[in-house]
């Protein structure tokens, strides 16, 4: 879907929204620690589908728990954001967290040998060899 100005801030109004909802309404211990990373509301606003993050090895626990508190959610955001149908949720595991992470610790793993190899490049323009 191509993103307006009023798409993303619908968006990301649905993603605040569903945020304070899970912290303040949900009191289940599996979404404890979940963090609603974004969401993407359909053109008809009769779906949002909502990407959350936490730790990998709670992946199943936190979509469980999410998949249970699923219709009082969908109550209270159809309430607070004023829509006249209260959207379907959907909810999905946002992994560019662990991927960031994945390549952040990766990163710090690069041999000394290959640090300063491009500042010699930059410095060794074509031409200037031997000069």
């Amino acid at each position: 879907m191509k993103q307006t100005p009023n798409s993303r801030r619908l968006n990301e109004r649905a993603r605040e929204v569903i945020a304070s909802l899970v912290i303040d309404e949900i009191a289940d211990p599996r979404v404890d620690l979940v963090t609603i990373t974004g969401a993407e509301v359909s053109p008809d606003r009769s779906i949002v589908a909502v990407y959350v993050s936490t730790d990998p090895e709670r992946y199943s626990t936190a979509i469980a728990g999410l998949e249970s508190a699923k219709g009082r959610l969908r109550s209270l955001l159809g309430h607070a954001l004023g829509w006249r149908v209260s959207p379907e949720l959907r909810f999905f595991i946002d992994e560019s967290v662990d991927t960031g992470m994945r390549i952040n610790e990766a990163l710090k793993d690069v041999p000394p040998s290959l640090v300063g190899r491009e500042d010699e490049a930059d410095e060794a323009l074509p031409g200037e060899q031997g000069v």
